[in-house]
């Protein structure tokens, strides 16, 4: 019997074998990659997404017979390096997905080679260290500190000195440090005391920072405490964190993903099995508890607890107000919002609650909304780096045409980084924003807080 053509059920995961030798096994590697990169000449459905697919069609239509055998295994490098497991593949794209016969996993395939690159000693130690948010975090909040490194770092010769020691491309958006951390200008604990549990939502938050609100935008994590304080939902920042890890994962450092698994999990187990929701306002964040980390350590009982108690903010309120319990008291009008559905807000599989939360406060005030859903090309520490940062630009074109759509009031995407992505992008394309905002901002505006 032939082999099914596509796939109409549900995409089924697989955990990553990642303590397996063999999963470092080179050639073994080559041989998989072979054969997914084959199906994939055949069927060229992805061709639309990120750079892997086009560098793998146009290497396969360089050789003689136009077939993938007369590629070089070598240059299945340059594959592996344009992906930024954003996972959309998998999730939107792919027919051959488990349970297909054929049991297509790219982004983890790609993960693997990535992770043999590194283990090989092959990865710089820029791109090392722009994965190690905590490290350079830590400047954050420091008096004088902060304003020396958030000048020198705009200054055209320090960019030229990233660009040669770390890679950092010239042109690109970088996050400035805060003036102070969001740990260090919050409460621990909101005012709220009384916990009222619904079907869909514990009635309680405990709140995972993140490295990029804690040291480079607070404004989102307050913006998100007041939102809980408005609707009395009783709130703890969690009592400490480090990085998810998913820096870590893009470059394939899955050791240094379980060193910060084990320093976040036992902490956020604890939250999940006394009943706390717990909620990151940074979509890759979230995934990485979700599905990354479950999938790694399948065996672990305290990631799979909190995967279950880890929530998107916006599928959280969302799912409160289906409950019955979400205050709709919007008294501040929007006005025209061009929002952005960031690709690790889609692979959670949760829906479009953000955008769900805009329909909801323009029953109330005005909001005229367009959505975007498609990859910005930020992607991570991918936009910002020398080699990949010119694509990132023209991956994002759609998107910032798009963004620009009937000239908006301010534009906003759950991820901040790809928000600042698009605007620069916008910026460049002769169409600046007029303003550019976080949901979670925009939701505290809409309740006129």
């Amino acid at each position: 019997m032939p082999p099914r053509e596509g796939n109409l059920e549900a995409p089924t995961r697989h955990p990553v074998p990642w303590r397996e030798d063999s999963f470092y096994d080179e050639a073994d590697c080559q041989r998989e990659m072979a054969r997914v990169f084959d199906i994939c000449h055949g069927c060229r459905r992805c061709v639309s997404l990120c750079q892997s697919f086009p560098t793998l069609f146009d290497l396969v239509d360089a050789t003689d017979d136009g077939e993938l055998h007369g590629v070089d295994a070598k240059d299945y490098a340059k594959v592996v390096d344009q992906c930024y497991l954003c996972d959309l593949c998998y999730m939107t794209k792919c027919p051959y997905v488990p349970p297909h016969e054929w049991g297509l996993d790219f982004p983890h395939l790609m993960l693997r080679a990535k992770a043999i690159k590194f283990r090989k000693g092959e990865v710089g130690r820029g791109e090392r260290l722009l994965a190690s948010t905590d490290t350079h975090g830590q400047f954050a909040g420091i008096p004088v500190v902060v304003q020396v490194v958030n000048a020198v770092n705009r200054t055209q010769s320090m960019r030229r000195l990233l660009d040669k020691t770390l890679g950092v491309h010239p042109e690109a958006w970088l996050p400035e440090l805060a003036s102070s951390r969001l740990r260090w200008s919050a409460p621990s604990q909101g005012a709220a005391q009384v916990v009222t549990r619904g079907q869909r939502t514990p009635g309680k938050v405990a709140v995972f920072a993140t490295c990029y609100v804690n040291y480079n935008e607070p404004g989102i994590g307050h913006d998100l405490l007041k939102v809980l304080d408005h609707n009395d939902i009783p709130w703890t920042l969690v009592e400490k964190e480090r990085c998810c890890g998913m820096p870590k994962l893009e470059l394939g450092d899955l050791q240094g993903v379980a060193e910060h698994k084990a320093a976040n999990i036992p902490v956020l187990a604890r939250y999940a099995r006394e009943g706390w929701a717990i909620v990151s306002a940074i979509p890759s964040c979230t995934l990485m508890f979700k599905q990354e980390l479950p999938l790694l350590f399948p065996e672990d009982e305290d990631v799979q607890a909190v995967k279950a108690a880890m929530f998107d903010p916006f599928e959280y309120l969302v799912a409160r107000h289906k409950d019955g319990l979400l205050k709709t008291d919007f008294k501040q009008a929007l006005g025209k919002v061009s929002y952005h559905i960031p690709c690790h807000g889609r692979v959670q599989n949760i829906g479009r609650k953000t955008e769900e939360m805009f329909k909801l406060i323009g029953q109330s005030v005005t909001v005229q909304l367009n959505t975007v859903e498609r990859c910005s090309g930020h992607a991570g520490t991918y936009g910002v780096k020398t080699a990949f940062h010119p694509m990132a630009m023209k991956i994002g074109k759609p998107v910032f045409k798009a963004m620009a759509k009937d000239e908006p009031d301010v534009i906003a995407s759950d991820c901040a980084l790809a928000g600042h992505h698009i605007a620069q992008g916008m910026t460049q394309a002769g169409t600046p924003p007029k303003a550019l905002q976080h949901p979670l901002t925009l939701l505290r505006t809409a309740y006129g807080l």
